[in-house]
């Protein structure tokens, strides 16, 4: 049997990434060490190189335990796993947000603008007047000289602890509802309340992300687990496909994070 068809097709060239860092661990027994993965493709890792592998071992780290994406460490069984062997760095600027706001996407956008790839670049943490980002400990010191500007507001990037990471709290709210099929406009109008119109307007113009990926067809099936988010709307989970109704529509748990 395949691994790959559990997985949809364009996830098939990461499974192959996924597989050669099996491989290669697996052959030469040296660790190696990835950058930022999202969820889903820590899923991947999960999946391909199996938790009961009696010759390698992995584990993910991304700060701490309230961060998405993280890097995974890929090791023989028998080398212990240490915080100092991710190599991460966290960086924390502060600024007046009496006058200014930042958000999210303005510190993408400021480190993107350095000619960073963003596999490079964790978590972004937002807070009252402060955000910190997680880096790869290689780009550390080009990111502290030369990221120097966010949106409007000068800013001096200072390395942190990792201990230092501010807190979050996810806050998800189920609820049940039906559907004629788990098509992604179908599922995003349901989720957010929308217009089937606007539901099909939203993923044409790339404003729809499944999974951390744009995906811009409308008749794009969804499968339990699928991330969605949205530029305006946020972000939600297809938690669970249930039964069918007596008219064949489909029973489903969505979550939304408030």
């Amino acid at each position: 049997m395949s691994i790959y068809q559990h997985f949809r097709t364009e996830e098939h060239p990461f499974i192959d990434q996924v597989l050669s860092w099996r491989h290669k661990v697996e052959n030469t027994y040296i660790q190696k060490l990835t950058d930022f993965l999202d969820p889903r493709e820590q899923q991947i890792v999960e999946a391909v190189i199996g938790s009961n592998n009696d010759i390698i071992s992995f584990r993910f780290h991304g700060g701490n335990k309230s961060c998405e994406r993280k890097r995974a460490l890929i090791a023989p069984f028998y080398e212990e796993f240490t915080t100092e062997a991710f190599q991460l760095s966290l960086l924390e600027a502060t600024f007046n947000d009496k006058f200014l706001s930042i958000d999210h996407r303005d510190v993408m956008g400021a480190f993107l603008s350095l000619g960073l790839e963003r596999k490079k670049l964790g978590d972004i943490i937002i807070g009252k007047g402060v955000f910190q980002l997680i880096v790869a400990k290689e780009i550390r010191s080009y990111v502290i000289l030369n990221l120097t500007m966010v949106k409007k507001a000068h800013v001096r990037l200072k390395e942190k602890p990792l201990t230092a990471i501010l807190p979050r709290q996810m806050n998800w709210q189920q609820r049940e509802c039906v559907v004629s099929s788990l098509r992604l406009d179908v599922v995003l109008k349901a989720m957010y309340k929308l217009s089937r119109q606007e539901a099909e307007q939203m993923i044409k113009k790339k404003q729809v992300k499944v999974n951390f990926k744009i995906v811009d067809d409308i008749a794009y099936y969804l499968q339990p687990g699928d991330l969605i988010s949205t530029r305006q709307k946020g972000r939600g989970k297809l938690i669970q496909v249930g039964s069918r109704t007596r008219k064949n529509n489909l029973k489903i748990t969505l979550a939304q994070l408030k």
